[in-house]
């Protein structure tokens, strides 16, 4: 896309200049003005660069400077004046100028900051894109569920996105708590600054030191040059600590010491670096149980612990189960070029049943696999891996023998309609109960009454 330059210039003749250079030299769009009111007027144009003049009639170059940076703070804007004032060259880069020229301009100084102005824009839009992506790609909205349990997990990520609280989330391996600590980080506070994971589980525990604190030039075999640790590299931003249970004892006193003095030493050296980071960590163990067994140290837990995150397993949600189905296969049928519609009979009774040990990781690999398999647009049962046809599962027995015959295939649907007329019957009518019963929202259980028309007369 072809770059657009304001010229902004009362004299005709300097104007005419420019542009010859702008467009026929240069080969950049430009427009001309003659005073700050016009350029103001016409930045919904979105301008990649402005040279403007500071002795203007009506509004100067300085108020139009200060202007245009309230408007859009990161175009670039190139000053030009015919004074050669200290004073107004420092005026103009303290008020947010890329650059400053006294006329007469030297030509090749002046392409050399365009091109460098305009690039340096480039990347300031590009950084924005990436962090709206990533802020869209991390939003409540794109974290799958219609559970009443993970309903109340996002509650309490609400309640911690405007505050530094350290948060420990717990889960098992695959409930996406890594999904959950980037949502906190991109919708909180810190969202313009870094988010740097630790796995504590997958770095070996001689380097893990280095890792989180850096180490100095020397310090050890094989440190031939000074080494940034995480911490570092997420000044202002969010560390998370995977698997923070995995950590030995001797790294859990140092990082006690950064979250109650903030500051820490790389190793082998002794100066202290301060750091501003927020801590969120998560584990798939019993701290508790970790901390009577003296393998965690007791005044870490209640540091890490200040606001504790459960995700409940997929297995103990199983509603969630089809929705992450739904939404894999389309995602990943756009990915692979093909048109899957869903599962046949079978093949959903299955994957419906199945306990999902790896949880939401699992579902999405397994999902994955079975695309790439399928010859048709239906997953069917020999597209599932063959530990899921032959997984045996108790609870998946009961709910079998009771609900579905040999031959008699219930409706998806029609089971949901029947647990909620069931789960009413038994707690008498009372449809708080009956929301907690079946691991649901209250908004829920009243948007599926109505849907299927169930009347709470109990």
């Amino acid at each position: 896309m072809e770059k657009l330059i304001f010229i902004v210039d009362d004299e005709q003749a300097i104007s005419k200049l420019l542009s010859y250079w702008v467009k026929d030299r240069w080969k950049y769009n430009a427009e001309t003005f003659s005073n700050g009111e016009d350029v103001l007027r016409n930045l919904n144009k979105k301008p990649d660069l402005v040279l403007l003049d500071i002795m203007l009639p009506g509004v100067n170059g300085i108020e139009t400077l200060k202007r245009i940076k309230q408007i859009d703070e990161n175009i670039p804007v190139i000053m030009l004046s015919a004074q050669g004032s200290i004073e107004v060259a420092v005026d103009s880069l303290r008020y947010g100028a890329y650059d400053y020229f006294t006329k007469p301009i030297d030509q090749q100084k002046l392409e050399l900051s365009i091109k460098n102005a305009i690039k340096s824009y480039d990347l300031t839009k590009e950084l924005q894109n990436l962090r709206e992506n990533v802020k869209q790609e991390y939003s409540f909205e794109n974290i799958i569920s219609a559970d009443g349990r993970m309903q109340d997990v996002f509650k309490l990520v609400s309640k911690v996105l405007t505050n530094d609280i350290t948060v420990l989330i717990y889960g098992e391996s695959g409930t996406g708590k890594e999904l959950i600590a980037r949502a906190i980080h991109y919708n909180g506070i810190r969202k313009d600054k870094p988010f740097v994971v630790v796995n504590c589980a997958s770095i070996p525990r001689e380097l893990l030191e280095s890792e989180l604190f850096g180490h100095e030039k020397g310090s050890f075999t094989g440190a031939h040059q000074r080494k940034l640790g995480k911490f570092e590299l997420a000044r202002g931003g969010t560390i998370f600590l995977d698997e923070v249970g995995e950590l030995e004892m001797l790294l859990q006193a140092k990082l006690l010491r950064v979250i109650q003095q903030k500051e820490f030493e790389r190793v082998g050296g002794t100066e202290l670096i301060k750091t501003d980071v927020r801590i969120i960590s998560a584990t798939n163990r019993d701290l508790k149980h970790a901390v009577e067994n003296k393998e965690f140290r007791e005044d870490l837990f209640y540091r890490l612990n200040s606001f504790p995150i459960f995700v409940p397993p997929l297995r103990s949600r199983r509603g969630d189960i089809l929705i992450l189905a739904e939404h894999f296969i389309k995602k990943f049928s756009e990915k692979l070029g093909k048109e899957i519609k869903g599962f046949s009979k079978r093949a959903l009774k299955i994957f419906y049943e199945y306990n999902w040990p790896g949880n939401v990781r699992e579902v999405e690999n397994t999902i994955e696999r079975c695309i790439i398999i399928t010859e048709s647009d239906m997953i069917d049962v020999d597209d599932l891996p063959s530990h899921l046809r032959t997984a045996e599962n108790s609870n998946s027995v009961e709910v079998t023998s009771s609900l579905f015959g040999d031959e008699t295939i219930i409706p998806f649907e029609k089971l949901k309609e029947e647990a909620i007329r069931h789960a009413l019957k038994v707690t008498g009518g009372n449809i708080v109960e009956a929301a907690k019963k079946l691991k649901l929202g209250r908004a829920t259980i009243y948007r599926l009454m109505d849907k299927y028309q169930i009347e709470n007369r109990i």
